[in-house]
């Protein structure tokens, strides 16, 4: 792991808040196929993409994650904010195709899609492993060079 090469900025987050976002993002994500509702799918892609893509402050999940970790008195943690924006790029991405294959009624793909996504969330929230910093080592930064 000490080979990744992460995307790199300035701005920090709280790595506390990242790893409280994936756990509502797993729980979103699960409820949304179990209750069979593509407005749970909706509300993830939107906040993805005002993580992604916007200079937002906090998005909804990071605003319910941020009440959940003062509530809890979590110690801050900074770690920088680009590998978070990215995952969060990537995160997007995957939920586009998930609500777009739900839509089409093709739902094991989605569920298949979706479980990677639960995966990669899965190993932030109890890990802290960024999969955006593997997949940009690996896939991205090649085509770089």
């Amino acid at each position: 792991m000490r080979q990744l090469v992460c995307p790199i900025s300035k701005d920090v987050v709280d790595e506390k808040i990242t790893r409280i976002n994936a756990l509502i993002g797993i729980l979103l994500l699960i409820t949304a196929f179990v209750m069979d509702s593509s407005i749970f799918l909706i509300v993830l892609m939107a906040d993805f993409f005002m993580r992604a893509f916007t200079n937002v402050k906090l998005s909804p999940i990071s605003y319910v994650s941020y009440c959940l970790s003062n509530a809890l008195n979590l110690k801050e943690k900074p770690i920088a904010k680009a590998p978070k924006i990215f995952a969060a790029r990537l995160g997007f991405v995957m939920s586009l195709i998930i609500v777009g294959l739900f839509f089409a009624q093709l739902n094991t793909a989605a569920i298949v899609v979706a479980g990677m996504l639960v995966f990669f969330a899965s190993l932030e929230f109890a890990a802290g492993i960024c999969m955006g910093c593997i997949i940009y080592t690996y896939i991205v930064l090649p085509f770089y060079k």
